[in-house]
């Protein structure tokens, strides 16, 4: 072995919670076959820390530092792992590590979907690698896939479970009836969900990963703000019942889809899925991310999308294929926006859907329902109805419709005397 090929490759570490404690704690279990599979030795030399104070077992206290910015910028780091999360400091951090040579690994999605541009333009002009694979569905290998294995294809859609916590409490809520409360509150008791789950439950960290995997399918700058979002705090037991009776299952699905105009189509909203579909099956608090391409055809990926083990594996993945790159005097691929394709209005974004409304049940009222519908050119599947009384409890499934069409049609529903206030919808996957 040559005296080149002892020398360690320097490693920081900003962040040191859940799962960069994982992270440290591999680093050095592992530090052999690390050293074997890039061909010279990882020295972790330190991890900057909000509060040194904390107990952090199987830590080295020696490595400890609350001077975020000093490690960041050390001239004699190679490479920097940040999984602080969150905007500021992150970004601050990491171009300062990138000015100072250093490749980064990150799972900060909130940060790459919001101004990735500025990240990767920075790492580009400072010729050092950018790797974020844990940031979309922890352990679960699609970055690279999207980002390597299928550029040689054309992906056409990329629709997805990609938030544990919303799954986990929709699944809840379908096989055991629970309602949304119960079910949060036992995300939470098992730590699948934070004190504030507002991020989760409302579509944000979800909007985030669809904001990068459409990006990256589809060669374009999609930033957050492109994503049309809705949570699922206003999913109800009725919604799920009306699901099941359908034949389909609630998910939070990120849709990220190339539109008939060349356009992306993509968003975050509650969707009724056909019990036949895979996506349908994953249970719990697991990720799923369904792929389809011209040649390729349909891909699916699955496995679980948070945690400190699962997620500290993606990071390493990460960090052994930049560091091999640097070893090689090599870079791995940069940010690919050569397609610049536009975003589709959201009003302009094709379902189906799945209304349903309590109704006067009098003769006439259900024909009234739908001409609603058919004056905006909304065509109906399907329609079923049960009795309650005096009233009706209806739902509608459509044909694939736009938004647009269909939010008229509910303006022109809540119009009616005969539909009581309260009307839901919900979209459908499928053609």
């Amino acid at each position: 072995m040559t005296m080149e090929d002892s020398t360690p490759l320097k490693v920081a570490l900003l962040g040191c919670g859940v799962v960069g404690s994982q992270v440290a704690r591999l680093l050095i279990e592992q530090a052999d076959d690390l050293r074997a599979r890039i061909g010279r030795p990882l020295e972790l030399v330190g991890i900057a820390v909000r509060r040194l104070e904390l107990d952090r077992p199987g830590i080295d206290r020696s490595l400890l530092t609350d001077d975020a910015l000093g490690l960041a910028s050390r001239p004699d780091v190679d490479l920097v792992i940040e999984l602080l999360g969150g905007i500021e400091p992150a970004r601050t951090l990491i171009l300062a590590a990138i000015g100072a040579g250093s490749s980064v690994v990150t799972a900060n999605k909130a940060l790459l979907a919001s101004d990735g541009a500025t990240i990767y333009s920075a790492a580009e002009a400072a010729g050092v690698d950018v790797y974020y694979e844990a940031a979309v569905a922890g352990a679960i290998p699609i970055i690279r896939p999207l980002r390597e294995s299928l550029v040689g294809d054309e992906v056409t859609a990329v629709i997805g479970i990609v938030n544990g916590t919303t799954n986990f409490i929709l699944d809840k809520m379908h096989s055991e009836g629970s309602d949304f409360a119960a079910a949060l509150a036992e995300a939470q008791d098992l730590g699948y969900a934070e004190a504030d789950p507002t991020a989760d439950v409302e579509g944000f960290d979800a909007a985030s990963k669809a904001a990068i995997l459409a990006s990256l399918a589809f060669h374009s700058r999609v930033r957050l703000d492109d994503v049309s979002r809705e949570g699922i705090t206003g999913v109800t037991a009725d919604d799920i019942t009306a699901a099941k009776q359908m034949g389909c299952v609630v998910k939070l699905l990120a849709r990220c889809v190339l539109s008939e105009d060349g356009t992306i189509a993509v968003g975050v909203h509650p969707t009724m899925v056909p019990a036949h579909h895979p996506l349908a099956a994953i249970p719990g608090a697991y990720n799923a991310v369904f792929i389809e391409s011209r040649n390729a055809g349909t891909l699916m990926f699955m496995g679980p999308g948070a945690g400190g083990s699962p997620t500290a594996s993606a990071v390493l993945g990460d960090l052994v294929t930049a560091a091999r790159n640097r070893v090689r005097g090599a870079r791995g691929p940069g940010e690919s926006t050569y397609s610049a394709r536009g975003i589709t209005p959201p009003g302009r974004v094709s379902s189906r859907y799945y209304v349903s409304m309590t109704v006067h049940d009098e003769p006439g009222v259900l024909a009234q329902v739908a001409g609603r519908f058919a004056d905006q050119a909304v065509s109906l599947q399907a329609v079923r109805q049960e009795s309650e009384g005096s009233q009706a409890r209806l739902g509608v499934m459509t044909h694939r419709a736009t938004a647009e069409q269909v939010s008229r049609a509910l303006e022109s529903l809540g119009a009616m005397p005969e539909v009581e206030p309260g009307v839901s919808v919900m979209r459908v996957e499928g053609a």
